[in-house]
């Protein structure tokens, strides 16, 4: 379990305008967590050495624009997209709950992008997630304000209802480009479930959401298409002054939410690089999977200390960090360009440019920006080809989904497989353990691969179907988030008895309509019952006949949480 050296890590030993955890720890427990922060302190800190080597690494800027992870493509050939994937037979496939391979899983380290971090922290202004919070722009509406209903009067049933309910603020509702998936809190980040010093404490809850709407790229839609009137041409998204934002990948942003004002702010993830001029810059989050790199799905992610742990499907893990959340508009004022560190200006008003531009720093209009500073890259390549939605049963998984298990020793990752079978492809999805050091907040690696030291354990998931947005687990239960469609989705229970076999513990529990990533907030240090958080997908104004609000699984975007006394109560 974490301990007290844990939160003071995730201070980082950082300047004071960035946000450190609060502790209530002892003077003497205290004490003993500062040697250990000290002796553990942010992998991309200044040092004399790293002046000496970032200014050799700065010099090689060769494919640096192409991002990690990158997942072996071997497999990606014509004829394997439509044969059974190597290693399909009866010692690859177990079963619906049966044993997986936990070695499939292992990940590697990838390039060092400390350099091109530290340069950006050189160039730009930095704040906190306390600051950000302070200056969150947007509403939540709560409680009965919370018009949404994804949850009806259900498709076989009354489905569980939630006890907590948020819905985003209007365009954020109803928007076709961002589309929420990925759930995650303090609860997960710190122990003691708070964030800030005294009397600036936070208990924030963050949403990931990816770009799903590039009119100019991959979204041209048919007349019979029932989303034509949003339709917007490909003629539209060539160059030139008035070309809509939309025609940007702009890959993941992710909100923070203060439950305590219902305030939110977007903060958008990007990829640092050095440019053809050889100077450090930004992207947006995309896939290296795809010849266009087209934006990655960001179907989980986990805070944990400083780090935020995003699931990138085909390829492993993006890391990013609270201590380097880059600021483009520290006046608040958007209508002006600021200086920057560097003698630059940035510009918050254009919303079509990214990075450095013509001396002038850009962040498709987003104030705050983070930048990815390490990779975790699966060891063996997938056997499944890029776009399939079934999935293999050897070869590296994809990471659909990731949620944390405090109650495991030591904590881990729980990531899985969003799968949907078919009479070739049998595979229910894997779902596996990721060992993590509570005193640096990152993975236990293993000192003679090198590689990431994955739990002993690895299962296929219970259900026949598929279809698993997230799994969640506590005490050794675990909660699995099952979509089907525009219907209500489910929420299966399930245990891994005494024959190692993942076996089902009760009848599925219907849910939202469009459920995605699972959050445990286990509310240990402040009181009451751990909470399970989702956030739906489907927008309201889909103009799908089942969507409508007088179905009875109507769509509608939001973010709830059940208590997870009562899921464990259904029948």
């Amino acid at each position: 379990m974490p301990s007290a050296a844990a939160a003071v890590l995730a201070a980082g030993l950082t300047v004071p305008s960035q946000a450190a955890p609060a502790s209530s720890a002892s003077s003497s427990a205290a004490s003993a967590a500062l040697a250990a922060a000290a002796a553990s302190p942010d992998p991309c800190a200044v040092s004399a050495l790293s002046r000496t080597a970032d200014a050799q690494a700065l010099k090689s800027p060769e494919n640096s624009e192409i991002q990690e992870p990158r997942a072996e493509t071997a497999a990606d050939s014509p004829s394997s997209a439509s044969a059974p994937a190597s290693g399909f037979g009866a010692l690859a496939w177990t079963g619906p709950g049966g044993k997986a391979d936990p070695a499939d899983a292992q990940m590697a380290r990838g390039a060092d992008l400390c350099p091109k971090v530290r340069a950006l922290d050189a160039a730009l202004p930095k704040q906190g997630v306390v600051k950000l919070l302070k200056d969150a722009n947007r509403t939540m509406r709560a409680g009965t304000q919370c018009t949404g209903d994804p949850f009806g009067s259900g498709d076989d049933g009354a489905p569980l209802s939630p006890v907590e309910r948020y819905c985003f603020d209007g365009d954020d509702a109803v928007s076709r480009e961002w589309i929420p998936q990925a759930v995650t809190g303090v609860s997960d980040a710190q122990d003691d479930e708070t964030w800030g010093t005294a009397p600036d404490t936070k208990r924030p809850i963050l949403i990931g959401s990816y770009d799903d709407w590039n009119p100019g790229r991959d979204h041209e839609y048919p007349a019979t298409d029932p989303n034509v009137n949003k339709k917007v041409a490909y003629s539209e998204c060539t160059e030139g002054e008035n070309v809509p934002d939309s025609c940007n990948e702009k890959g993941v942003r992710v909100s923070f939410l203060d439950p305590a004002t219902n305030r939110y702010r977007h903060v958008l993830l990007v990829w640092p690089y050095v440019n053809n001029p050889g100077n450090v810059s930004f992207d947006g989050v995309k896939s290296s999977d795809a010849k266009e790199q087209t934006g990655i799905h960001v179907g989980g992610m986990v805070w944990y200390g400083n780090y935020l742990y995003v699931a990138d499907t085909r390829a492993g893990v993006r890391v990013f960090d609270m201590r380097y959340i880059m600021d483009l508009d520290p006046d608040s004022d958007p209508s002006t360009n600021d200086k920057t560190p560097d003698g630059l200006t940035s510009n918050v008003q254009d919303k079509r440019q990214i990075g450095r531009q013509n001396n002038v720093w850009y962040s498709y209009g987003y104030r705050y920006v983070m930048p990815q500073v390490a990779t975790w890259g699966f060891k063996k390549a997938p056997a499944y080809p890029a776009g399939a939605v079934y999935c293999a049963s050897t070869g590296a998984p994809k990471m659909s989904y990731v949620s944390l298990d405090r109650s495991a020793e030591p904590d881990e990752l729980v990531m899985g497989e969003y799968c949907k079978p078919d009479g070739t492809h049998p595979s229910t999805g894997r779902v596996w353990g990721l060992q993590l050091d509570s005193e640096s907040a990152q993975p236990k690696f293993d000192s003679g691969t090198g590689l990431t030291k994955v739990s002993t354990w690895s299962n296929y998931l219970p259900m026949a179907s598929g279809g698993a947005q997230g799994v969640a687990r506590r005490n050794g239960a675990f909660y699995v988030n099952q979509s089907h469609g525009h219907s209500n989705g489910t929420i299966h229970r399930a245990k891994v008895n005494a024959s190692g076999v993942l076996a089902a513990t009760g009848g599925g529990v219907q849910t939202a309509v469009g459920p995605e990533d699972l959050y445990v907030e286990h509310r240990e240090t402040i009181g009451g019952e751990p909470l399970v958080w989702s956030v739906s997908e489907h927008r309201e104004n889909y103009t799908y006949a089942s969507c409508a609000a007088s179905d009875p699984s109507p769509c509608g975007r939001v973010l709830y949480a059940h208590r997870l006394s009562s899921i464990d109560l259904q029948p």
